[in-house]
This record gives structure tokens, sequence and C-alpha cells, in this order.
């Protein structure tokens, strides 16, 4: 089934996407740009965090604007693309190169895979799926518009948003298309799409005019749409209202942030909103058992109960430090910075737990814990691998030695 075309393109441009940064940061004649929250060293650290290995994709001089390339990691191996074109699979135990393809176009959206594919899209509207096993080139398609978020695979079909406001979905056998849909875009958007989540025999995604669209996945027609962040304001930066971030589904509810707008709690069959709450974050948030944990646009890591939405701590010692998605491990929630600095949160209050620095500059994709390994990528491609243990209380006098580099 092939839905019509949008009629109105996204004006995602370099020069459109800088003023709303640098209004909506509050940069003006009358006021100063927020500065980052400086950080302080941590006392009392109660988590040990040990490097294990690291892996350079090359992107040293990555442009202002892109993006970063997240990973993903499905049976012990790490996947990764550069934006110059190159993707690995890594080891997970050892970081050591298991195979290494280059596509020769200048990726942008990825990684996500299965047990039998490794698919990566780019900024030129082509998407790839190599062989997880080797990285042999399994099909490569073209689409029309720029690929800006990992996609969504399931044993029927491959899910993949583009910058024009349409949701395509793919063949994962050789990437014909199956059906696509959209929405409209609006006139100024943030530069970034959401990734689509495949739930069942539904297709869930974000959009830029703020709401969440569910589709049915074997015929592509809409089952719901719900807006979960209206627009307001009287400009178009004050009306940006984007879900660039995953939804999150749990049972049969569906969790979804906006920018400018809502955190909300959805029915998965109907898309009735059971509850919203002010909020806005286009990292998105994450789940864990009836927890919700997100980090604002201001640099606030919050945690809400599932059910209702209400608030159970907000921690705001990283103040505009452009944080990443959160990831939860064990007790504790970790967040990257701007900086490169990872940190760790304790899940029940927010107090900080432990710090490391990267030295890999500014992470902006969600780091991913496989037990108590942690991995994460740096927008300039290099990724990084940690053992996080609890740390056990000193018995002597002699300080707890602290996880900083």
């Amino acid at each position: 089934m092939q839905h019509s075309r949008n009629s109105q393109p996204a004006l995602t441009f370099a020069a459109a996407l800088l003023a709303g940064v640098l209004l909506i940061a509050g940069c003006s004649k009358d006021k100063n740009v927020d500065q980052p929250a400086k950080l302080t060293p941590l006392p009392h650290p109660s988590l040990r965090v040990t490097h294990l290995w690291g892996h350079n994709m090359g992107d040293k001089k990555t442009a202002v604007l892109r993006l970063g390339q997240g990973i993903s990691i499905t049976d012990s191996r790490v996947y990764a693309a550069g934006h110059k074109g190159e993707v690995v699979a890594l080891d997970l135990a050892t970081g050591h190169v298991l195979w290494h393809t280059r596509s020769g176009a200048p990726l942008s959206g990825g990684t996500s895979s299965n047990e039998q594919l490794v698919v990566v899209g780019a900024s030129d509207g082509q998407l790839f799926a190599f062989d997880a096993a080797n990285g042999h080139n399994r099909w490569k398609v073209r689409l029309n518009g720029e690929v800006l978020a990992p996609a969504a695979i399931s044993a029927r079909l491959i899910a993949v948003r583009t910058v024009d406001g349409r949701l395509h979905a793919l063949s994962p056998e050789d990437g014909h298309e199956l059906w696509a849909t959209d929405q409209q875009v609006p006139r100024l958007s943030l530069r970034g799409t959401a990734s689509p989540v495949i739930s069942g025999d539904l297709v869930l995604s974000g959009f830029d005019n703020g709401k969440v669209v569910a589709v049915n996945a074997g015929d592509g027609s809409v089952q719901w749409e719900a807006t979960v962040t209206p627009p307001h304001g009287r400009t178009e930066l004050e009306r940006l209202d984007d879900i660039d971030s995953p939804v999150r589904v749990a049972g049969r509810d569906v969790y979804a942030v906006g920018f400018q707008g809502r955190v909300a709690m959805l029915a998965l069959d109907t898309g009735q909103v059971w509850w919203s709450h002010e909020e806005s974050s286009y990292r998105g948030l994450t789940l864990d058992e009836d927890t919700l944990y997100l980090a604002d646009s201001d640099g606030i890591v919050a945690a809400l109960k599932a059910r209702t939405g209400a608030e159970v701590w907000r921690q705001n010692v990283l103040l505009h430090r452009g944080l990443s998605p959160v990831a939860v491990m064990d007790d504790s929630v970790v967040v990257g910075d701007f900086q490169g600095y990872l940190h760790w949160l304790d899940k029940a209050s927010g107090a900080l737990a432990a710090r490391i620095g990267t030295g890999a500059g500014r992470i902006s994709t969600q780091p991913l814990v496989v037990g108590d390994v942690l991995v994460v990528a740096s927008d300039r491609g290099q990724i990084n691998a940690y053992r996080v243990k609890p740390l056990a209380a000193p018995t002597t006098r002699t300080a707890a030695p602290a996880p900083d580099k």
C-alpha cells in the first residue's frame, strides 16, 4: 500500500537550525548563553569503572551539524558505522575487529542489527543491509530523504524514517518497499528524526509535528494518531514540537516525549493519552520496570513514575551539559555529555555515583549496557567499553579509588 507523498519538505538546513539553537539557548543582546555546569570532584563514588577497550572509527573532524552515529549490540557483537562510510563488527568482550567493510556513502543513520542483518542509512538517502556474520553487502536501496536515525528490524519488515516526514517499510530480504506513509513536516524543525519501534502488529513512530503514529505493519494503514506535544507560541521557533526520539513500549502502554512539549503515556491499542506532563527533551526517555528516566533539554535528569508521571527525583548538577539519552545499568542510570564525560546516578535518589572522562568528545547517542559492561560511542567515532562494579565500602581510612581519569 503506497500512501501519498508529503507535499511540504522539511526545512532542516544548517542556517535555520543554527539560528534556532542559538535562540533556544537564550543567546541575544540581552541574555548570555547558558553556561554548562562545572564538574566538581566526587568525594565518595559508589561505583568502580574500568576501561576494557577502545576502537576509533576515524571521524576526528565531524561536521558541526552532523548527528552522532549510534551503535547496536546483538549476540555479543558491537556494530558501528563511521560518517565516512565504514561499518565494523567488534567483539563485545575484547573490541577485536571481526569484520570491516565500506559502504562508500556518507553514513548518518545507524546502526541497527539483528541476528541476520546490520542496517545503516546515509545522508544521501541510501539504506544499506549487511550480513551480520561477515559484513557482505546484502542489498542497498535509495530513499528520497536523509536517514538520520537507526531503523527498526523485525522478521517481517525494516521500518525507517526519513527527514521528509515519511515512514517506510522495506522487505528484509531485498529492501523493496512494502508500504510508506507520511506526516506533514513543519516549516522549521530540529535536525533529526525518531527511530521507529515495532511492537507486535504495529509500527510506531514520533514525527516533527508532535504526533505519535501507530501503523499496521501488514499494510501500512494508520491505526491511530495522538498529539503528544501540541505547538504553542507565536513564532516558528516557539512552535517547535518535534518528537525526535523513539517511543518506549511496555505491555499495553506507550511512552513518548517531545521537544518544548510533553512527556506522555498512551494506550497501545487506541493512542488514548492516559497522562501527560510538561517536559522538553529531544534525547528521549528510558523505561525500567515502573520508572521513566529522561534527560531534558536543559540537562536535568529526571525520574518519573511510569503509571502516573509523578516525579521521583530531579537532578540538576549537569545543567546545560548537552546530555545524551539515559541508559539503565543495575542500580544506576548513566548519561554522557558534550565533553565526553559519563555520569552515573543512583536510580533511587539521583545522587551522583561515579564519573569518568572518555576523552572522546561529545556523546549524543545512548550508551548501551550488557550486564556489567557499558559501550558508548562519541560523535567523533571513538567507541569505548567499560566494566562497572559496585565499589566496596573502605575498611580502613584509605580513600576509595575514584573512577575519574
